[in-house]
């Protein structure tokens, strides 16, 4: 077992173009033998868009809304992220194999890196989406405090690689868009972060539908209420400080910072977005894919 302070600022490793966490790159290989089962569900997203917030949910529904069933580890055992490995941490398909069916599966891997078999054998998907600048600062943020991620530099710089697609998981643009058309094609619900924030408990029916359950209106309401931010912010099962401080330093930035929409606002230029807007149009061009960047 590695030591966990090895953990500390690697370089991105690139993976048929896509720079990737050192560690999560190391993790592919293994991830090739995964064996999906028929009731697995995949949550997918880009980073920093709601994705423990929608695991958080999925469980709640899963466990018919037992707060105390949702209290039995941290969201990261509950639901196992394929790509995940770390020093020192049992990987995402160590998880795997103690976790019992049906099993909710996380991941963040763009269309390129992601198993195959899960998209022959038609494995059910939820993508939750967040406007881009909102994503670019929750980012930066995620990056200056969890140290398997090299140093982020200024503000101004990690933007400018946000941008470029030089950050892990390459380009929100390619990320969002792709998982966007996969949608024609194979059994998948696309959830907007945005969304999400204007009506929990309608994207929570969203979802309910698609997996062919129902719940009652009481523990609909229940779960909004349970997988709110403030009470999610205040739970260790979901706010990941018993990840290790080595990996994750809150005394740097929260895990779970402000969740709201329009944040980027408080850190954006003028300058900034008038950029971002521009780049973002010549990348967004003929897409049908519409964000929110505020509510």
């Amino acid at each position: 077992m590695e030591k966990v302070q090895d953990a500390s600022r690697p370089p991105l490793t690139y993976v048929e173009g896509i720079p990737l966490i050192k560690y999560f790159a190391e993790a592919l290989g293994p991830l090739q033998s995964f064996k999906p089962l028929p009731d697995d569900l995949l949550i997918s997203t880009y980073p920093k868009s709601g994705t423990t917030w929608v695991s958080e949910i999925l469980d709640m529904i899963y466990q018919g809304g037992d707060v105390e069933k949702c209290r039995r580890a941290p969201i990261f055992i509950r639901v196992p992220f394929l790509e995940f490995k770390g020093p020192g941490i049992p990987s995402g398909m160590e998880t795997l194999t103690e976790t019992p069916a049906p099993r909710l599966l996380k991941t963040h891997l763009p269309l390129a890196l992601l198993p195959q078999v899960l998209l022959d054998q038609k494995t059910k998907v939820i993508y939750v989406a967040r406007n881009a600048k909102d994503v670019a600062v929750s980012y930066y943020h995620f990056y200056r405090m969890a140290t398997v991620h090299p140093d982020p530099g200024t503000w101004d710089e990690f933007l400018e690689r946000f941008m470029a697609g030089e950050v892990s998981y390459g380009s929100w643009y390619q990320h969002v868009q792709e998982w966007w058309e996969l949608g024609r094609t194979h059994p998948l619900l696309y959830l907007f972060y945005e969304d999400m924030k204007e009506d929990p408990k309608r994207e929570i029916k969203k979802i309910l539908k698609f997996l062919g359950r129902s719940l009652p209106e009481e523990t609909v309401d229940h779960i909004v209420q349970q997988t709110s931010f403030k009470e999610m912010k205040k739970n260790s099962m979901t706010n990941y400080t018993l990840a290790p401080p080595e990996i994750m330093d809150h005394s740097i930035s929260a895990f779970m910072r402000k969740g709201i929409a329009g944040d980027w606002k408080t850190t954006f230029t003028v300058a900034q977005n008038e950029r971002f807007d521009a780049h973002y149009a010549e990348k967004m061009a003929g897409c049908s894919l519409r964000f929110r960047s505020e509510l």
